[in-house]
């Protein structure tokens, strides 16, 4: 595989703009997925607590150089309380079986909690060598901007939902503005953009895949994917996208896509959820 171009975060470190998500998948699938990944050459891995894959990930990652290997994982929001921070991602780290993690993420803003004492913890993790990088997910550009002014350490990454049904104008142009890079979760919309004529269309002209045709559009617009699957021949197919080019025309046609549709990041939330940790 032609190697993957990479986003420059604050720290000087070089982050992958194709990721290995893992969202929805464990145990042996998930391991697999790792395996496949690394061996078609993706060398970043994103994860989560929330994701409850993050042994059989650590699992997989033994077989490789762990400093080849970008690693991020992501803190759940009702544990965003200064010592519960602290204490979930070493949790993580031990079930990862890593000293270290790349990047560490706020996975969803808490209203019920300080974002300063949260972000305080992320810099004692950054301080003591836990965590590389620092970063959020899920945050709109005013809690972005509130995290800037608050936080001890540069943030380096909004993890966002963005594809061409839901691209985010000014939440990506705020985040180019403060030098946060945007990663794509759901880079795909979950695959209901495989029906969209228009990729289809392109995905025919090109001999491609959709998937591919829609993850080359978002590397183009300087975004970092993590397209997710369950497929060895998919998980090799979303890596091949490095010795083609769509052209202006058709990054323009796609751009032409957006319909402010979020297949996740809805307007409300279930704060009954237990991952919010503020049930009455």
């Amino acid at each position: 595989m032609t190697d993957v171009p990479t986003r420059t975060l604050p720290s000087g470190d070089e982050l992958p703009q194709l990721g290995f998500g893992t969202w929805n998948i464990s145990g042996e699938t998930v391991r697999e997925g790792v395996h496949t990944a690394l061996d078609a050459g993706y060398t970043h891995v994103d994860t989560a607590e929330g994701y409850h894959n993050e042994a059989a990930i650590g699992e997989a990652l033994a077989e490789y150089d762990r400093d080849e290997v970008f690693l991020t994982s992501k803190v759940l929001p009702k544990h965003l309380t200064y010592d519960s921070l602290i204490e979930a991602c070493e949790d993580s780290l031990e079930r990862l079986g890593t000293d270290y993690l790349d990047l560490y993420l706020i996975h969803w803003p808490n209203p019920a909690v300080s974002l300063r004492e949260s972000l305080n913890a992320m810099a004692t993790l950054q301080d003591r060598g836990l965590v590389r990088n620092v970063g959020v997910s899920n945050f709109s550009a005013y809690q972005l901007s509130c995290a800037h002014h608050v936080s001890d350490v540069p943030i380096a990454v909004n993890q966002i939902e963005f594809h061409p049904w839901f691209q985010r104008p000014d939440l990506v142009e705020y985040c180019n503005e403060t030098d946060v890079v945007v990663e794509a979760a759901a880079p795909l919309a979950r695959t209901e953009i495989f029906e969209d004529d228009v990729v289809r269309e392109l995905a025919e002209k090109y001999g491609k895949s959709a998937s591919q045709i829609v993850l080359k559009w978002a590397i183009e617009r300087d975004v970092v994917v993590l397209p997710k699957s369950s497929s060895p021949e998919h998980v090799r197919e979303n890596a091949a996208l490095f010795d083609w080019d769509l052209t202006e025309e058709d990054l323009a046609a796609l751009d032409d896509r957006d319909r402010n549709y979020p297949v996740y990041d809805t307007p409300a939330r279930d704060w009954s959820s237990d991952v919010y940790g503020i049930r009455e």
